[in-house]
């Protein structure tokens, strides 16, 4: 007796074998912050009619779902300026609910988390990452160039009181915050979050010179291995991550390091920018439209097809560098546009 074919579509598998898991979509290129290594003080942001309606974003992520992608996470700029953002999570929460995503989560700069953190949770988000470079406030509103250090934290605490478990997203800047690592990272595990440490990425102009901000992570681990005991651990959240445990404090802290050691080895990993624009490769600019399929046709057939194609041309890694004979970035869009 010939067995019954599954109904289920083959998953996406991109040119050196890694399955496609997880989806990064920019909801806003928007920002209610201007940080100084991801924007431009002055940014022409992208009119609203090039942006995806949030019913299109709601469709083109539930086609990813059903191409084998179990991890979602929504970014900007900052996901929680888009109006009615919410509508959108809780349209996704319900794919959660029938065991078709595994996790819906956001990555968000907290300024508005002391509104959204309880409707976050009830629409099903159960973990965050708020992006926190300083908890000087001077400092961090010097950093942000208009924000308010105050609010965020609350943002926090609030969010810390709905449930939702909270990841902050440092990134290494030298001669700005290189000095409170560690006490950001105390301050962190004191609350039961976890600390990821990022290096600042040569992506967009952002009106001065990156070589200036780059704090090799490297560098980073070795002074906190003077004042702790680090230990590697296994822990994954399906990002890119490499983490330790801190035996003082308790805690965790990741590095991401796509400049001094890459991760593209193990990436299951795509970004849709908010305009419906694919990207293989954070570090690479090869991209393929899907906003003109996913409005030609009612059904998903044309989306499906132009999905499948773009994998088909995943890059096995980027190429990230940052030197002072070449002023331009590595890639000229902003992260705010790709979606962080």
């Amino acid at each position: 007796m010939d067995a019954i074919p599954s109904l289920a579509p083959a998953p996406l598998i991109d040119p050196f074998q890694r399955a496609i898991s997880y989806l990064r979509v920019s909801v806003t290129d928007r920002c209610d912050f201007r940080c100084v290594y991801c924007m431009s003080e002055n940014m022409t942001f992208l009119p609203k009619r090039d942006l995806l309606t949030l019913e299109e974003l709601d469709r083109l992520c539930t086609a990813f779902i059903g191409l084998g992608v179990r991890k979602l996470r929504l970014t900007g700029g900052e996901p929680l300026v888009r109006r009615d953002l919410m509508t959108l999570i809780r349209s996704l929460g319900r794919q959660i609910k029938t065991g078709a995503l595994e996790e819906l989560t956001l990555t968000t700069n907290g300024s508005r988390l002391g509104i959204y953190a309880e409707e976050l949770y009830a629409a099903g988000v159960r973990r965050l990452n708020v992006s926190i470079d300083t908890l000087d406030p001077d400092k961090f509103r010097e950093v942000t160039r208009r924000g308010d250090l105050s609010v965020v934290l609350a943002g926090v605490d609030a969010a810390l009181k709905a449930g939702l478990k909270i990841k902050i997203n440092t990134v290494a800047l030298r001669g700005v915050n290189e000095d409170e690592i560690a006490s950001i990272a105390e301050w962190a595990h004191g609350k039961g979050m976890d600390l990821s440490l990022i290096e600042t990425m040569p992506l967009g102009d952002i009106d001065g010179d990156r070589t200036d901000q780059y704090l090799p992570l490297s560098l980073v681990k070795a002074r906190l291995g003077q004042r702790w005991t680090l230990n590697d651990i296994p822990y994954r959240t399906g990002g890119p991550a490499r983490y330790v445990s801190v035996a003082e404090t308790g805690g965790r802290i990741g590095f991401i390091t796509p400049m001094t050691h890459n991760f593209c080895e193990s990436c299951n990993r795509v970004r849709v920018t908010c305009t419906g624009t694919l990207y293989m490769c954070l570090g690479q600019e090869d991209a393929a439209d899907l906003r003109e399929p996913l409005r030609a046709s009612a059904n998903d057939d044309l989306l499906v097809e132009a999905i499948r194609e773009a994998i088909t041309r995943k890059p096995k890694g980027h190429d990230f560098i940052i030197d002072r004979r070449n002023a331009k970035p590595a890639v000229a869009r902003h992260m705010s546009t790709t979606g962080g």
